[in-house]
This record gives C-alpha cells, structure tokens and sequence, in this order.
C-alpha cells in the first residue's frame, strides 16, 4: 500500500492515543464548522470508507424527539468528506455536486453515518458515493448517495 495522505496519516497517528478520535473528530470540525453542530464522532477511518457517530440528542432532536433527518445529512456528508479527503489520489481533486437521500425508518437512538467507494471510483467524472445511516439496531435509517464531482488538478 501507498503512504497514506495527510488526513488519514494524522488520523493513524492519533487514534493510537487515548482521545485521539475525539482529538481527530475536532480536528475536522475546525476545518469545515457546520460539522460541529451534531457533535460527530469520527469512529473509523481507512482509504475508501468512514464512520461518523451521532448521539441521540436535544441537539439532534426533531420535535417528535427522534434525530432529525438534517443532522443525519450533516453527519453523512461529513463521513463522505473526510473519506474522500483520506483516499483520493493526489492528482484529482473533488467537490460536492449534491445528495439524494431516502429516509427509510424513525431515527430513535444513537445513528452511525458511514460512506464508501472503492479505489477504481477514482477518476474524472461524476463519481456517486454510497452513504447509509444505522440505529444501534443495525437498521438502516437513511440511505442514499452523495455525488462528487472529480478533476484533475491544474498542472502546476
């Protein structure tokens, strides 16, 4: 396997310590601000996949005391960020075009964000990333995918 990037080496290197995921988790909330307003637990981070805690929460909460459908979104779009930061290849680059999201079940506990691609997703062109949200059940609450849009980088 290739040196890891940057994002995903400081990663490597701070989960080894104690709070090092929740060091890594704030990390990130510095670097992109709205992330931080659902509290995300960066629980697990390898190239081509990522996974974000929710805590069921007043913070969280719809006005039927689930976890509401935007924080969810937040949480995936941030897994699909910080995956993507940790497994491009240096010379692509990407941005978010949009998301489609189906909500398939009440969101009643604590919500695990996960999104995914495989390596031969990289490459110029729409590049669609499978997101899903689990209850501590295991059932899927939402699903969907977000798009990316990939380049190349300017030639320097």
């Amino acid at each position: 396997m290739a040196k890891p990037n940057r994002t995903l080496a400081i990663y490597e290197s701070l989960k080894k310590w104690p709070f090092g995921n929740s060091i890594f988790s704030k990390i990130i909330c510095r670097t992109a601000p709205y992330f931080g307003t659902v509290k995300p637990y960066v629980d697990n981070l390898q190239e081509h996949e990522c996974t974000v805690l929710i805590k069921k929460g007043r913070r969280v909460h719809n006005h039927i005391k689930t976890v509401h459908v935007i924080a969810i979104a937040n949480g995936l779009e941030m897994a699909m960020g910080v995956m993507a930061e940790a497994s491009i290849p240096k010379h692509l680059r990407w941005i978010p075009k949009g998301m489609t999201l189906n909500y398939t079940a009440k969101a009643g506990t604590d919500i695990r964000c996960v999104a995914k691609v495989s390596a031969e997703d990289w490459k110029p062109g729409d590049m669609p990333v499978e997101v899903k949200a689990y209850d501590t059940n295991g059932t899927i609450v939402v699903e969907g995918h977000i798009n990316l849009w990939i380049s190349e980088k300017p030639k320097k």
